[in-house]
């Protein structure tokens, strides 16, 4: 489509844009939300197959070699779909972050076949991976293929991705508002109005696909019967101090065994992946509860495991997920990291119960709130993190003591120069697969940024700004749709919109993103 049309079409009557977005949401969520429930079903099914293979396994030792054999052909399987499509690699999320931001444009229908495909193997196999991960790459895919199917342009396109990978999301968690921030905080990287809407009906609409075929329930099941006291609120600022460094820490070790699987098998892929297949195969007979996901680890929180056991299995689901997803293994990290954390939490309360005199009707509390700030930690997304753990736990009355874990834990993992999870596997995957930005032969795009309090921008004219090559087309403000001059003054809170050439995407995402939210450059 010209870029002509694509303007128009974006600026024309705001009532026809309105129902356009609510349309576009309601296709996108139906469609993401089928996929990531398909998603989410077969790795049920999965999790069914590997305990029953878990079980068979141990009963003779020609079927515990039959198993490893099984586990070998597995993880042949995975290492060719990977080489297939090398976009399957991994959680999902970078590849998505950087579509949108224009570094990457993979087959959509790839994505989809190889990445349900692997990801259901992995689990299978015991492979300590998530869904979620998947789940908003493969929304995205089913956004984008929507997209080529309706003959879209390149701006709709990159926010039909966004409006699906936040419907993934909400599928795979039952959480239609973590979907929608997780979209805007980590993978738009911006709240753009244009995108809001469609983004929340997609993400309502793949919740009600969701729980149409899961059911209503929560994703876990804590009970939490009262609210913490003020009086415990300096344990919350020591809990969230001790997960902001657990959050460095995880980063740091993935990131360095992902590191050592490029040094100790060169490009086998093959050879890479079969070493967590192994890893779980001998898990399997010495400690099967931390395999797959971590659903069995959860349950077994339950029973109030002793500090010795709680400390033995974070180490080594923390350990076996690190090697996992190192190897590049479909699948993600989002649900196991939840996991890593509910222990960290469990650790925290039982020593807080033992020498702090707390109630140990709060060990529930200790264990959800975790949760969120390990994620926060890892993902350095607050907003998400808080809204995620409250969806996922049904209660809306933990919300001050979730900021305080959540806020502690981002400022500590800042302070100590992390940086967040996405964004690195994002420049390792460019890095190491000499990923060049899309070329796009001269076509414009629009892009949209809110100008915050702190952005060099505030009260300058639009003639005053060096711009470059970017072209400031129309000022939102409020309801005002505002067509620019030379004269126009910009005010903070507005929402700028660009149009920019296509081939440079990603250096203007990156630059105006930049100016706009005032962050240096």
């Amino acid at each position: 489509m010209k870029s002509k049309d694509s303007m128009k079409e974006y600026f024309g009557n705001s009532n026809v844009k309105s129902l356009k977005a609510v349309g576009n949401g309601i296709v996108i969520g139906m469609l993401a939300g089928l996929v990531a429930v398909l998603y989410r079903f077969l790795l049920g099914k999965g999790e069914v197959l590997l305990r029953y293979m878990g079980s068979w396994s141990k009963q003779s030792i020609f079927h515990g070699i039959c198993w490893f054999l099984i586990l070998g052909m597995i993880s042949f399987v995975v290492a060719k779909l990977i080489k297939w499509e090398p976009m399957i690699s991994g959680s999902g999320i970078p590849q998505i972050s950087g579509e949108v931001k224009g570094y990457l444009n993979p087959s959509w229908w790839k994505i989809l076949i190889a990445k349900i495909i692997g990801g259901t193997l992995c689990i299978i196999g015991g492979l300590s991976l998530g869904r979620e991960g998947p789940s908003v790459q493969l929304g995205g895919m089913a956004g984008k293929g929507y997209a080529k199917a309706t003959k879209q342009d390149e701006t709709k396109e990159k926010q039909f991705i966004s409006c699906g990978a936040s419907a993934g999301l909400s599928a795979a968690f039952n959480a239609p508002l973590s979907g929608l921030m997780f979209s805007l905080e980590e993978i738009h990287k911006n709240f753009s109005s244009s995108v809001l809407v469609t983004t929340l009906i997609a993400a309502i609409v793949a919740d009600f696909v969701s729980k149409t075929v899961f059911g209503l329930n929560t994703v876990f099941g804590f009970e939490l019967k009262k609210v913490l006291p003020l009086s415990h609120y300096p344990l919350l600022v020591l809990l969230g101090a001790i997960l902001g460094m657990c959050g460095v820490i995880y980063n740091k070790v993935t990131l360095e065994i992902q590191s050592i699987y490029k040094k100790i098998t060169a490009s086998k892929m093959e050879l890479r992946v079969i070493i967590p297949f192994f890893i779980a195969g001998v898990l399997g007979f010495l400690c099967p509860q931390v395999l797959a996901g971590g659903h069995t680890m959860i349950e077994l929180l339950e029973e109030k495991p002793g500090l010795l056991v709680l400390i033995f299995l974070l180490l080594l689901k923390f350990i076996f997920s690190a090697v996992c997803f190192g190897s590049g293994a479909p699948g993600g990290i989002f649900f196991p990291l939840l996991i890593l954390g509910s222990y960290v939490g469990a650790i925290f309360g039982t020593i807080s119960i033992e020498y702090f005199q707390v109630d140990a009707s709060f060990m529930n509390n200790f264990i959800i709130l975790s949760m969120a700030g390990l994620f926060t930690g890892i993902v350095r997304a607050p907003i998400t993190g808080i809204i995620l753990v409250t969806e996922m736990t049904g209660g809306f009355s933990h919300m001050l003591s979730l900021a305080v874990v959540s806020m502690v834990a981002y400022v500590v993992a800042n302070l100590c120069h992390s940086e967040p999870i996405y964004d690195s596997l994002l420049s390792r995957i460019l890095a190491g697969q000499k990923v060049k930005e899309v070329k796009v032969n001269k076509k414009k795009m629009l892009l949209e940024f809110t100008v915050a309090n702190g952005s060099p921008l505030v009260h300058q004219q639009i003639k005053d700004v060096d711009w470059e090559d970017c072209l400031v087309v129309e000022i939102r403000r409020g309801e005002e749709e505002i067509i620019t001059k030379g004269t126009t003054t910009i005010k903070r809170g507005d929402q700028l919109v660009f149009l920019v050439d296509s081939n440079g995407l990603s250096n203007y995402h990156k630059k105006l993103s930049k100016l706009c939210s005032g962050e240096e450059a």
